[in-house]
């Protein structure tokens, strides 16, 4: 009997329980956690950022230090923070292809960037305009700063008529910019189709002698320039083309660089104007065969990325040879030959005009990779137009990631 009573006290309380847990349950739920604000634990992880930097080519860089002559400098947020450098060149009437080259990088890329862009000085003001009518919801994506023409070694004006107008201004970006650690340098006739982020993590991949990273000229020796008419030594069996160029800013500054020149080794700037004084009867693509000529001494000090990189006419207009863009599809569109003006290479120019032509805060597929495809009709006839799909495959996956990115914050926005 006792027996029987407890198993029934057990029970009602078992009961009483249950009821107390259901009734709970169907409650209204508990409000969400205020959500928590960001500033102070970056305030607290920063000061390790420059304490600590990665070992291996930091991607981040200093733009607060000393200002050069005539440097502009337009900051929204302040410069310690880590960003990706991209750099570039611009003089004569190369402003719209510049300005349409950062576009595609400001739409495409993940973490901030900072811009240095070298003018001639009369589109420095023009470049200032331009850049500020940018809607706010892209300008605090990036900071840049605007430098003058300049030469450390050498007469000027023999290296600012080298080849083009002011391309051998690259040469000279360890020198001038001492406060940046690692930087992608690019022609102004270059489209970004992915995220910059993506060859900025190549900088991991670079080995304890690599320094510099760019592709081949040419994927087929036998039918590449420098193969057939080069008449100066050159990296490779092909070449290297240097319109994409990622460099570790810092290794070239505190490398010894060997030479045909001296028996012992020779700093960066110290080696510039004896190899060109020593090489400029000999070479026909200017810095581009300068740095040919240094790497094919220094094998060891580069690193080489794919063509789709780096991804030119020369890649399709003869058929197809570059097989990382079949396979992966472009991510770094480079139309040098002046593709983006003429009618010789449609696809690359209606590239240009797409990304020209998207308002900032339209929607992408609409107002970007439907009208691609559209223009991409009328390029059937060439045989770079006969494969849309190497043109069209990063740029369709980047634009996805795109919107992924904007509903996870949408959504985290609202709980």
């Amino acid at each position: 009997m006792r027996l029987s009573c407890k198993v029934a006290a057990a029970l009602l309380c078992l009961g009483s329980l249950l009821l107390l847990y259901l009734l709970a349950a169907g409650g209204p739920a508990p409000p969400p956690p205020a959500p928590s604000r960001p500033a102070a634990p970056l305030a607290r992880r920063q000061p390790r950022l420059s304490r600590s930097p990665p070992r291996r080519s930091p991607p981040g860089g200093r733009l607060d230090g000393a200002r050069k002559p005539g440097e502009q400098k337009h900051s929204k947020e302040p410069s310690s923070l880590q960003c990706m450098h991209l750099a570039v060149v611009a003089c004569g009437d190369r402003l719209e292809e510049t300005l349409i080259m950062l576009k595609s990088a400001v739409l495409f890329s993940n973490r901030r960037l900072c811009f240095h862009i070298f003018a001639e000085d009369s589109l420095k003001p023009e470049f200032g305009k331009k850049l500020k009518e940018w809607p706010s919801s892209y300008t605090k994506k990036f900071e840049y700063s605007i430098y003058p023409i300049t030469f450390s070694v050498g007469n000027a004006q023999e290296w600012k008529k080298l080849f083009k107008p002011c391309a051998a201004q690259r040469l000279f970006l360890p020198v001038i910019l001492k406060d940046v650690d690692s930087l992608l340098y690019v022609d102004t006739d270059v489209l970004f189709l992915r995220p910059i982020d993506d060859i900025w993590h190549i900088l991991k991949e670079f080995n304890s002698t690599q320094l510099a990273a760019m592709a081949p000229e040419h994927e087929i020796p036998k039918i590449g320039w420098y193969s057939r008419f080069a008449r100066h030594p050159y990296y490779g069996t092909t070449g290297i083309n240097s319109g994409v160029m990622l460099m570790n800013l810092t290794r070239i500054r505190n490398t010894q660089f060997k030479n045909s020149m001296i028996p012992s080794g020779l700093t960066w700037e110290e080696m510039l104007y004896p190899l060109y004084q020593k090489y400029k009867n000999y070479i026909t693509w200017g810095d581009q065969d300068l740095l040919n000529i240094i790497f094919y001494f220094n094998p060891e000090c580069l690193y080489v990325f794919p063509c789709q990189w780096n991804y030119r006419p020369d890649h399709c207009m003869y058929g197809s040879n570059c097989k990382g863009a079949e396979e992966e599809g472009v991510s770094i569109l480079h139309g040098n030959r002046g593709v983006y003006h003429d009618d010789k290479q449609p696809t690359f120019k209606a590239l240009y005009e797409v990304i020209r032509d998207f308002p900032f805060e339209d929607n992408l597929f609409q107002s970007l990779y439907y009208p691609l495809q559209s223009k991409f009709l009328d390029t059937v006839h060439t045989l770079c137009g006969r494969i849309p799909q190497v043109f069209l495959k990063q740029i369709e996956k980047t634009m996805k990631k795109v919107y992924e990115n904007r509903v996870i914050v949408y959504l985290g926005a609202n709980h």
